[in-house]
């Protein structure tokens, strides 16, 4: 072997060395970093979302602000009949105000619900990209691997939505009805 091949073999073997360590490097720093987030990632999965002391303090602060509003409203029509002496209509009023108060009451548990489901949603889809970024794999594989197709995940995305209800869903029906009709006649 002449020496200039020694030598290009010997740069070789020095390049190829040092990549090799670079790459056990590499491989310790992507296990650590792995080993710490892999327990995360899964807690995050198991237990995604809020805990019930989270979600009763949002239902009892969202809650509370309703009573109050309704409260000062109540106080409001009081006032008028201590100062007016007319208890005309007094009734008619409290009434209206507690079915107000109810249905508002129901509209933000709904909404708390809602919201309470979204972010436990959110958050396990955070964990399975987190998942999914550690093994290289793809996030709609592992959530079939838990058993959540990823056709389950956009029908629950879409359903999320609002969608501008009844009349929206019949008007937009009467249009592709109608669109159709001319050519059921060709």
């Amino acid at each position: 072997m002449s020496r200039a091949q020694d030598y290009t073999r010997q740069l070789t073997d020095q390049q190829l060395a040092s990549l090799n360590s670079l790459n056990q490097q590499f491989l310790g720093q992507q296990q650590q970093v792995g080993n710490l987030l892999l327990p995360q990632y899964q807690s995050i999965l198991n237990n995604p979302g809020l805990s019930p002391a989270d979600k009763a303090a949002v239902t009892g602060q969202s809650q509370g602000a309703l009573a109050s509003a309704f409260d000062a409203l109540q106080q409001s029509a009081q006032n008028r009949l201590a100062r007016t002496r007319n208890s005309a209509g007094f009734g008619e009023l409290t009434d209206d105000l507690a079915r107000q108060k109810g249905i508002a009451e129901a509209g933000q548990a709904q909404k708390n619900q809602l919201a309470f489901t979204n972010t436990a949603f959110q958050r396990q889809m955070a964990a399975l990209q987190g998942l999914s970024g550690l093994f290289g794999v793809d996030s709609n594989l592992l959530g079939r691997t838990l058993g959540i197709p990823s056709e389950l995940l956009n029908v629950r995305n879409n359903a999320s939505r609002n969608t501008g209800g009844f009349f929206s869903a019949l008007g937009s029906g009467l249009g592709s009805t109608l669109a159709a009709l001319p050519g059921a006649f060709l």
